[in-house]
């Protein structure tokens, strides 16, 4: 039977580190495990055709706060084809459809012709998104596999 003083020595080295819940490698060495930092690290570089370790650049921080702020890309911006033109005018549509509905639905006489027009112009929104929407290869939120990023 070991004294108190080893038992504690024993518990404080079992605490230093990873907790055993954690530990993969079971006290081996970490050369085989995967370094997730530098995984996201490459994944990065090759989506921005980087080549190469990161090295840093020295420049002062102002100046690349300042680029960052100018390259920042906003997830709102023009349309520049028609198929884009297009798609802003169906979700137009579906917009003024919906705030019809909502008017329409406290009047008390409306005329049957004016809901079906409402009710038309909202169907024809939603489909023409299923034409004018384009593939799934377009957009940037997906992965290879079609997941959402």
């Amino acid at each position: 039977m070991t004294n108190r003083a080893q038992r504690r020595a024993q518990s404080r080295g079992n605490r230093r580190g990873i907790p055993e819940q954690y530990d993969q490698t079971k006290g081996r060495g970490r050369s085989g495990m995967i370094d997730e930092y530098a995984l996201q690290e490459r994944s990065r570089r090759l989506q921005e055709h980087e080549d190469g370790e990161w090295k840093p650049s020295g420049g002062p921080i102002a100046e690349t706060a300042a680029a960052a702020v100018k390259t920042s890309s906003s997830p709102i911006h023009m349309p520049t084809s028609a198929r884009q033109w297009l798609r802003l005018l169906s979700w137009v549509l579906i917009v003024i459809s919906c705030l019809s509905f909502l008017v329409i639905m406290w009047l008390s006489n409306v005329p049957m012709w004016l809901v079906i027009a409402i009710s038309s112009v909202f169907a024809v929104g939603v489909l023409s998104l299923f034409f004018v929407g384009g593939s799934p290869e377009e957009n940037p939120n997906l992965d290879d596999f079609g997941t959402a990023v």
